[in-house]
């Protein structure tokens, strides 16, 4: 019984490390308050905002469920091994061993730790140098990650395009959906370099492409950043449509522009202004949000504006499809000697090896 002891002690610290890593006190305490507000008499008066709660509510709770559970069971190992029943024993190591296969399941959502980690992602591609070539290679990314969405079921919506003068895309950007989106993806912000024989040269000659990769996560809710409205600048302008000079082009483009920081969002497309603005802000407290990452300040008032000239610094990720075939990412070292397969979207073990880089470094 003693050895059991020991080892469901050693559980239940490692256990408690794990649930301060999660912040699990404060999820419970803001699953509690979803949980009081559901239970209001007029909670579904406003149909839409009841369903929006609903849907947070079922996310904490999956979430954190099998955490309680898993600290209920551990504990309750330690109270009845205290009673040092040896008829008991056989069942304490059966349940002992259970809460440890199930805490070594879980201890994966450690990688999603961070403060936006469950949210969806909003994925941005630029072509960068490299003219038709990078514009083709922007195409071939997009294409990456729409497989790995698919194979992952998640679900994908184009917000903006903007096609290649010739071929390919000048940018696009995505809304990626789905458990721990932004967690997954975030290690694929950076710069994407792609060497392969260009098929757009008549000699067929080897050329480097370069995209970047911008990923944001989607913070759609106002009060989970508050911008004030005075440090913005909104401006409202023709959208150019399809079908001719007189088709679909209505005063619906917006920008947004963050006056501290500098940071502009212009959307453009079909629907309405209202629509328009509302994605642009979502996506504009995206990049402040991942601003206040990267510089570590807690004050939307400290940020000091994005380092553009940074922004096309060393490339994260080599796809070389000639004269040889390998993927190789510059910060994990992890390579692939499939780069036709990644670009098929088998990006996980590019994925994982980056969680696991940087919890090991965290």
């Amino acid at each position: 019984m003693h050895e059991l002891i020991e080892q469901a002690t050693a559980l239940r610290d490692e256990l408690h490390a794990a649930l301060v890593r999660l912040h699990f006190e404060d999820l419970q305490r803001e699953l509690a308050s979803l949980d009081e507000q559901m239970a209001r008499p007029d909670f579904w008066q406003d149909a839409g905002n009841a369903q929006e709660i609903s849907k947070q509510q079922a996310k904490l709770a999956a979430r954190t469920e099998p955490w309680a559970n898993l600290q209920k069971s551990v504990a309750e190992v330690l109270e009845l091994a205290a009673l040092d029943d040896a008829s008991l024993e056989a069942d304490l190591q059966t349940q002992l061993a259970g809460a440890q296969r199930e805490f070594a399941t879980l201890k994966g959502e450690l990688k999603f730790a961070g403060a936006y980690d469950d949210h969806d992602a909003i994925l941005s591609i630029y072509a960068g140098a490299g003219g038709t070539d990078a514009q083709d290679w922007a195409q071939m990314l997009l294409r990456m990650y729409v497989r790995w969405a698919e194979k992952n079921k998640y679900a994908v919506t184009t917000i903006e395009e903007s096609a290649g003068d010739e071929a390919g895309l000048k940018s696009v950007t995505l809304e990626i959906s789905g458990p721990f989106a932004y967690g997954k993806l975030k290690g694929e912000h950076g710069v994407h370099r792609l060497v392969r024989l260009s098929p757009f040269n008549s000699d067929n000659l080897r050329q480097t492409s370069f995209a970047k990769v911008d990923v944001l996560p989607k913070v759609d809710k106002p009060e989970d950043l508050v911008i004030d409205e005075k440090d913005l600048r909104v401006d409202v302008y023709r959208s150019g449509g399809h079908g001719g000079q007189s088709v679909n082009t209505t005063d619906s483009a917006v920008r947004i522009t963050h006056i501290p920081t500098g940071i502009t969002v212009a959307i453009q497309n079909e629907r309405s202004q209202l629509q328009n603005k509302e994605t642009a802000m979502t996506i504009l407290r995206g990049k402040l949000v991942a601003l206040q990452l990267e510089q570590h300040q807690e004050k939307l008032s400290e940020l000091k504006g994005p380092n553009q000239s940074a922004e096309w610094g060393n490339q994260i990720r080599n796809y070389v499809l000639h004269p040889y075939k390998q993927v190789k990412d510059l910060r994990t070292r992890l390579e692939s000697s499939a780069p036709d397969a990644v670009l098929d979207g088998d990006l996980n073990d590019f994925i994982d090896a980056y969680l696991d880089h940087t919890l090991g470094t965290a």
